[in-house]
């Protein structure tokens, strides 16, 4: 008999795709959007006021000049734009953050204009300059900061983008805000920036830096919602391996790197030498990248073949693994010429219970036999829930060992019902069979007779009941 515990339970919840973002680890990345946009709005908005009240930046050490108030404006719009596209905000909200993504991007495009044609678009008087810079252009953020800016404000004016085509062009402008992050990032961790070309003098600030890449990681991870990046956000197995591997592929490569260095400037290794230590370092890596993804998928596949092979409500093994695994249980007993036995449960009044006193009361009864069949039984039995109110072991018992545990089990679960406060009784029916000697029973014929055998045990009850 079929009984459905939560009948309702699929329609008020669908289940949602492996594709989508998995909702708690969305709420669990959001403290960190707003701590992010929150630490970028602090540094860009205290930076614009020293510079318009040089007064209070006595109290502050002089790094603070090192980012332009251009770029404060900029990096303020940006964090606000991404604050303000958040879904909790209304249309009008989101308007703003789209006019203020929009100032953000065109003011990193006008500073890139200037340095590529060599103008100057006026808007070094609008805000305040070190008039002690030895910059030509005191006031004008470098253009690697210039372009971070116009590549931010794109990304999030199309942050919030489903339809095909935008949702691909702000996924690429996203990828590639973060290679200039991340370019600008290794060029400070390599010291590089000589080889594009950038003077100390048009360096990057690393306050202005570490805003760039706090607000590149919030976009990212609302593009994550619905772009292409979801995938390391999913519920499936490829958005776990992604997780996994993302931050070793992204270290590893800056490892080679400062390794190379090392060997070459420090150690002073001949570089032929060199070449062969990472070759080798990079196949082992590489071997053991390797072992770990095949692990790791090796272990997902059980774990979802084992989902597949239990009852949720229980954690007992639902017909199809109890068959499977019975049968093979039941073979290798026969192979050996051991006992086997099967054991039969039927709760009692189940449906009455779900009826009555709803579907929570009817589910507790059956977890609680299934409390009581975990204590009686080995953990080698198998045992399984092989229908809405039936519950089933196999083992290697002979026919004492299998009549002791029904004793056990239904003093049990006297015991249980004796208890003061209990609103109903714990009650089934058992039936079990022994298999025969040296008749080789398949298991469909043991649960058969194990299933005559709880019905009896069922009628003698409904007699002296009467």
């Amino acid at each position: 008999m079929q009984v459905s515990l939560f009948p309702k339970m699929h329609k008020l919840n669908p289940p949602l795709s492996n594709a989508e973002p998995d909702p708690s680890l969305l709420q669990l990345l959001a403290p960190i959007r707003r701590v992010s946009l929150a630490a970028v709005a602090i540094v860009a908005g205290l930076t614009l006021f020293v510079w318009y009240f040089p007064a209070f930046g006595n109290f502050l050490s002089g790094s603070w000049r090192l980012m332009a108030a251009l770029t404060a404006v900029g990096l303020l719009s940006g964090a606000l734009s991404l604050e303000f596209s958040e879904s909790r905000y209304s249309i009008r909200t989101h308007r703003i953050s789209q006019l203020l993504a929009l100032l953000a991007a065109l003011l990193g495009a006008a500073i890139l204009a200037e340095y590529a044609l060599h103008i100057s678009a006026g808007l070094e008087r609008l805000f305040p300059f070190d008039p002690n810079s030895t910059s030509p252009w005191p006031d004008r953020p470098s253009p690697q900061t210039a372009a971070g800016l116009a590549l931010l404000g794109i990304t999030s004016a199309l942050i919030r983008v489903r339809a095909r085509i935008a949702a691909r062009i702000a996924d690429l402008v996203a990828i590639c805000l973060g290679l200039l992050v991340l370019v600008l990032v290794s060029g400070e961790i390599f010291d590089a920036m000589r080889f594009f070309g950038l003077s100390p003098i048009t360096r990057t600030s690393p306050q202005t830096l570490a805003c760039l890449v706090l607000l590149t990681l919030t976009a990212f991870l609302r593009r994550a919602e619905v772009g292409v990046f979801s995938i390391f956000l999913g519920r499936g197995t490829g958005s776990r391996i992604a997780r996994t591997l993302a931050p070793i592929l992204l270290v590893l490569s800056f490892l080679r790197e400062l390794g190379r260095n090392n060997l070459l400037m420090v150690l002073q290794i001949p570089e032929r030498y060199v070449a062969a230590i990472l070759a080798s370092v990079a196949t082992v890596v590489s071997l053991f990248l390797l072992v770990f993804l095949a692990w790791r998928i090796n272990r997902m596949e059980m774990e979802i073949q084992d989902l597949s092979l239990r009852d949720e409500l229980t954690g007992l093994y639902n017909l199809r693994g109890f068959n499977l695994l019975a049968e093979q249980a039941l073979r290798l007993a026969q192979r050996s010429h051991q006992s086997f036995s099967v054991l039969f449960i039927d709760l009692d009044n189940l449906k009455q219970l779900n009826d009555s006193l709803g579907h929570d009361v009817g589910s507790a009864f059956l977890v609680e036999t299934v409390e009581i069949l975990r204590a009686t039984f080995r953990e080698t039995d198998v045992m399984g829930r092989i229908g809405g109110d039936e519950l089933a072991v196999a083992g290697q018992f002979n026919h004492v060992g299998i009549s002791i545990a029904a004793e056990r089990l239904q003093a049990a679960s006297a015991l249980r019902t004796s208890e003061p406060g209990r609103s109903f009784p714990l009650s089934f029916s058992i039936g079990y069979v022994t298999a025969k000697e040296n008749a080789h029973e398949s298991l469909k014929e043991l649960l058969t007779g194990a299933d005559k055998g709880m019905y009896q045990e069922k009628r003698r009850k409904k007699l002296i009941g009467k």
